[in-house]
């Protein structure tokens, strides 16, 4: 679930910060840089593990920082493909059954994914599993806040860098005496996808379905 990654970078130290020691400055700028920030094709950065090389440090024309070139190690939440890990439900949707883990919420299960057959609730907005038994077929809901085990199946990465301004929208045509208004044009609504989503699957009944069936 977690992994360690070397990773070189150069750090700004500012000149306020040049009375303490170099580690120390360095293991802030890096701490305050990447944790919490999700590094493509890499994954979610926790935090600073060890710093591993110092290399030369330089102060350039204009800028009284200086600028040193460090190898170090992160701790990395990057889970490899199989793996099973513990959650619990944050909502439902027609998507499936998005989780989170406390400090990750991008995780979803898509419907095919549920223990089967499964219906989405749209009245109660949950997705709940037609549990068979010797008698009859009953409604087991998958509420809000209950644990579920399950396994990674595969990852998706958005690169979300910067990019240059949307097209421009065309002028609006003079309107001519006797003619009819057009439509207005509809804004486009930008939804912000993740950086880092995990898919997974349900890996056993979990969600404490079965135990709160048989009490």
């Amino acid at each position: 679930m977690f992994v360690l990654v070397e990773m070189i970078d150069t750090v700004r130290i500012p000149p306020w910060n040049f009375q303490r020691q170099l580690n120390e400055a360095v293991a802030e700028e890096l701490n305050k840089k990447l944790a919490n920030k999700v590094v493509y094709n890499v994954g979610l950065c926790i935090c600073l593990y060890d710093v591993t090389k110092l290399e030369d440090s330089y102060i350039f024309p204009g800028d009284g920082a200086s600028h040193t070139k460090v190898h170090f190690r992160y701790v990395v939440f990057h889970p490899f493909l199989d793996e099973i890990l513990l959650g619990k439900i944050k909502y439902c949707s027609q998507e499936g059954v998005h989780v989170t883990m406390g400090f990750f919420d991008d995780i979803l299960i898509p419907p095919e994914s549920l223990q089967q057959p499964a219906k989405f609730d749209e009245a109660e907005q949950v997705w709940l599993w037609e549990y068979e038994t010797d008698e009859g077929a009953h409604d087991l809901y998958m509420d809000q806040g209950e644990e579920i085990r399950f396994r990674v199946t595969d990852e998706v990465f958005l690169d979300t860098s910067p990019t240059g301004p949307a097209a421009a929208v065309p002028d609006t045509p003079v309107q001519q005496p006797g003619q009819s208004a057009a439509p207005p044009v509809e804004a486009v609504v930008e939804t912000k996808e993740p950086p880092y989503t995990l898919i997974g699957t349900i890996c056993d009944p979990g969600l404490g379905l079965l135990s709160w069936w048989n009490s």
